[in-house]
């Protein structure tokens, strides 16, 4: 190296940028983004927990042909028109 200078790293800022400790908006959102994706992983790892946990209660106690009236379960094909 020549005369003892300090080579500037790209990781240290220099002295002309701005101190400011404020972030950007684009930082800001970007966070806001980030905090509610966590929240949203939050809410569905407890949910699947709670599916492990008890899995029959989530199920419905009716099934899908108790609705049909007059329709024999399976000949649903002719009601769709």
């Amino acid at each position: 190296m020549d005369g003892g200078q300090p080579v500037p790293s790209p990781l240290v800022p220099l002295g002309n940028t701005l101190s400011d400790s404020s972030m950007s908006l684009e930082q800001k959102t970007t966070f806001v983004f980030v905090i509610l994706l966590f929240i949203f992983l939050g809410i569905l790892i407890v949910r699947c927990f709670r599916i492990l946990l008890d899995p029959y209660r989530s199920m419905p106690t009716s099934t899908w042909a108790d609705g049909l009236e007059g329709l024999e379960k399976g000949q649903f094909d002719h009601a769709l028109a």
